[in-house]
């Protein structure tokens, strides 16, 4: 089952990807899933083999690949059983350091990021009292002379504890003092081994157990200092940086949803094919064999619009519809079509053998995050269709 389009030419990508992601197999994933772990010869793996430094200009030691090229890397590592979710966060960073950061910061940590000597998999943005509504932050960075104090809390950050360097959003201006919502916040760069030390300033983490084995945490800042030099593009600019950022996210997200479904529909496929009930595949039912078809199409349509919006953002166009149309498209896909591999191998598929379990509470954390479906679907609302604002 090849993906669209009929012609790929990520098809040499495609195989190296997946010739790595080969070497670890549904015992690994089993094995990590069953104790938290975090997949770590995967990542460095794959670090290794240069992929996740695939936005990095080659003038910085990267690959000098795009968004597009991105997205098929991830989409891969979800199409052979894995779970990109461990590492899309060095991706979908990345953008916001390549886009808006200096030379000189570029020249500090993208070199090491490529050659894997830092990871930059976190990003500090959400906080329990405001949720989506990130204008309303309170997480505060505070300028004192060559120093910015950072105090407040933070909630579902992810891969904290294996990264070196995180993306924090903080109000640098007092909100009664802007004269947009959207203004007045700034985006910090924080060495996770300085800011852990303790020896400037606080930084407490504690991890919380979810339903998925995904590494997330609450963070607590009590004055901790962050170098000057450490600020990422102008100061009050931040929500700006951060939303280009999302939308670099929203498409690799929406890659990997179309990998989980390309999963979801071969497995349903072949088991449909082998299984015999009453003396027949079941996969000759046209009860059986119309909702895989039918999950197959709209996983194609998603794909689609993913390969659209990553060709806006390599263009350096303005892609927030399209980003999160396809990051909508492709996680309902993924869901239904989870629920239908489910469904076509009955009992066997809550057995932890079949992986379709692990895969199905995977990809249903999709609905929710990285941004909600009512959320995508107030934007596009009121930002393509023109209806008034609803909140």
């Amino acid at each position: 089952m090849e993906p669209i389009p009929s012609v790929d030419r990520h098809q040499e990508l495609r195989e190296a990807v997946r010739a790595l992601c080969a070497r670890f197999d549904s015992a690994y994933w089993q094995r990590i899933d069953a104790e938290r772990g975090y997949p770590e010869a995967f990542v460095d793996a794959l670090t290794g083999a240069g992929w996740l430094a695939a936005m990095i200009p080659v003038e910085y030691d990267g690959s000098g690949l795009g968004l597009t090229e991105a997205s098929v890397i991830m989409e891969e590592i979800n199409r052979s059983g894995g779970n990109a979710g461990a590492c899309h966060g060095q991706m979908y960073n990345m953008g916001t350091l390549l886009r808006h950061g200096s030379e000189a910061q570029k020249r500090a940590w993208l070199p090491s990021i490529a050659a894997g000597k830092l990871r930059l998999q976190s990003m500090a943005v959400t906080e329990p009292s405001t949720g989506s509504d990130t204008t309303r932050l309170a997480t505060t960075a505070m300028r004192q002379g060559d120093r910015y104090i950072i105090s407040g809390q933070k909630v579902w950050t992810s891969r904290l504890q294996h990264s070196d360097l995180m993306i924090v959003l903080a109000r640098t201006t007092p909100l009664a003092e802007v004269k947009r919502r959207s203004e007045g916040m700034s985006v910090l760069m924080v060495d996770l081994r300085d800011a852990l030390s303790g020896a400037h300033g606080g930084m407490n983490v504690r991890p919380i157990a979810n339903m998925v084995n995904h590494e997330t945490n609450e963070v607590f800042f009590d004055h901790l200092e962050v170098p000057v030099e450490n600020l990422i593009g102008e100061e009050g600019h931040g929500f700006r940086y951060i939303l280009d950022g999302l939308n670099a996210e929203r498409t690799l997200i929406a890659a990997e949803c179309i990998g989980d479904g390309y999963w979801f529909v071969d497995r349903a496929r072949r088991y449909a094919s082998d299984r015999v009930v009453f003396g027949r595949p079941i996969g000759q039912n046209q009860g059986v064999q119309f909702p895989i078809a039918e999950t197959y199409v709209e996983i194609e349509a998603a794909n689609l619009m993913r390969f659209h919006a990553a060709s806006l953002f390599d263009a350096g166009k303005p892609c927030g519809a399209e980003a999160n149309m396809a990051k909508l498209l492709a996680a309902k896909a993924s869901w239904e079509a989870a629920n239908v591999c489910l469904q076509t191998h009955g009992g066997f598929g809550f057995a932890c053998e079949f992986d379709v379990e692990r895969k199905f509470r995977e990809t249903r954390l999709y609905q929710v995050a990285p941004v909600s479906t009512n959320m995508i679907f107030s934007y596009i609302a009121e930002h393509v269709l023109g209806l008034p604002r609803s909140f």
